[in-house]
């Protein structure tokens, strides 16, 4: 299987400029390709007998060199690759669009998610050197894996570059500590898993919030652009950077020992988008980073030679008893203790939904990587499963 491999990039000031180069030249194509296409758009809605084709990345590119190219010489200072990526990169946004998997296309500003991706010949020769078309030779911090990729993409975060490409990887069948476990999310802790384990969350932005206001607060009256400005603003994106670090390595070790000690994980689908309407607790929830488990959960699974369950998001996994399968009617966010009238059965919240998590897929796993359980079939064991609609 393919994995993504990143690390960030050792750089003087004379390799900084030639890559903001090259993301200057791909943003710059890709606001006049979105540019023309949205014209392309607008002709479309208002001439229906008179259509003109959507433009793909080929034609994209075509017109690039003949229209754009001529007027603009600072192009061929950059790889040829950095504008025609950013070209099919707009086109497979136009996709999304479409199909409306996202949005409408926006334009890029400068200093925002500035990205290239470059082709040709790579090569890696040391451990912590690369060898790239246009750019030569850069040093890395830490040593690469002795493969050579076809493309890379290279990106900047504050004022740091990072440069990622992917390799393949062997899934490997790790011995687990258990069959089945069911991990159930929540705000005051991150997970808490049915064999009574609680892993707290990083809280990274409740923890740095007040530094990052002060050192928004005191950047307030600074002329926009000026040389204090730039400075205040590499503060603010390497706080924001520290704060999304510290996040991404609490998941990641959570989802590795999952996935490593655990045949078969079994979460919930999480409306995390109708979760964050609720305002009292959207920054809680996006501190925590459910997507983000979720999508670890994904292919680390696959790794390790696991299996993932996904249930559905109706099922009442906090309301319905673990002991006797008697559901509760209505069960506030303030009750943290689940209490059974039914067997006088009491337990934490959290634990009572992941143990209903394990119980309700034991015996109806997907034989593939990932899957979702099925509760139309499921027969009524422990519990009587009811889902609302």
């Amino acid at each position: 299987m393919l994995l993504g491999f990143k690390t960030e990039l050792k750089l003087n000031n004379k390799q900084r400029t030639q890559l903001l180069k090259h993301c200057g030249v791909a943003r710059h194509a890709w606001n006049w390709g979105l540019a023309l296409t949205k014209q392309v758009i607008d002709h479309n809605k208002a001439n229906p007998g008179e259509k003109i084709k959507f433009p793909s990345a080929i034609d994209l590119h075509k017109w690039l060199v003949a229209l754009v190219k001529p007027e603009n010489p600072w192009y061929f200072e950059v790889s040829k690759c950095a504008p025609q990526y950013a070209l099919r990169d707009l086109r497979i946004a136009w996709d999304r669009c479409f199909k409306k998997v996202s949005g409408v296309p926006r334009f890029k500003k400068k200093g925002e998610g500035d990205s290239f991706e470059l082709d040709g010949k790579i090569w890696i020769g040391c451990t912590r050197k690369i060898q790239l078309p246009r750019l030569g030779v850069l040093k890395t911090y830490e040593n690469l894996p002795q493969v050579q990729p076809k493309s890379v993409t290279i990106s900047r975060t504050a004022d740091r570059w990072y440069i990622s490409f992917r390799i393949e990887v062997e899934p490997t069948n790790t011995p687990k500590a258990s069959d089945v476990v069911g991990v159930d999310f929540g705000v005051k802790s991150l997970a808490r898993l049915s064999t009574g384990r609680v892993f707290e969350g990083a809280n990274s932005y409740r923890k740095l919030e007040a530094k990052l206001s002060r050192i928004q607060w005191l950047n307030r009256h600074k002329q926009i652009g000026s040389t204090n400005w730039r400075k205040a603003q590499i503060k603010i994106a390497r706080l924001h950077q520290r704060i999304a670090n510290i996040r991404k390595d609490t998941l990641h070790k959570l989802t590795t020992y999952l996935a490593k000690n655990h045949g078969v994980i079994v979460i919930e689908d999480l409306n995390v988008s109708g979760m964050m309407a609720n305002r009292k607790l959207a920054k809680a929830i996006a501190d925590m980073g459910f997507y983000e488990f979720r999508r670890q959960l994904e292919y680390k699974t696959k790794l390790y030679g696991g299996e993932l369950v996904i249930v559905d998001r109706f099922y009442p996994s906090s309301k319905t008893c673990s002991n006797c399968g008697t559901r509760k009617e209505s069960l506030s966010l303030q009750e943290r203790v689940f209490q059974c009238e039914h067997c006088s059965f009491e337990c934490d919240r959290d634990l009572n939904a992941s143990i209903n998590l394990k119980n309700a897929v034991s015996h109806t796993v997907s034989a593939c990587g990932s899957g979702e359980a099925d509760f139309s079939e499921m027969k009524q064991e422990n519990f009587s499963l009811e889902r609302k609609r």
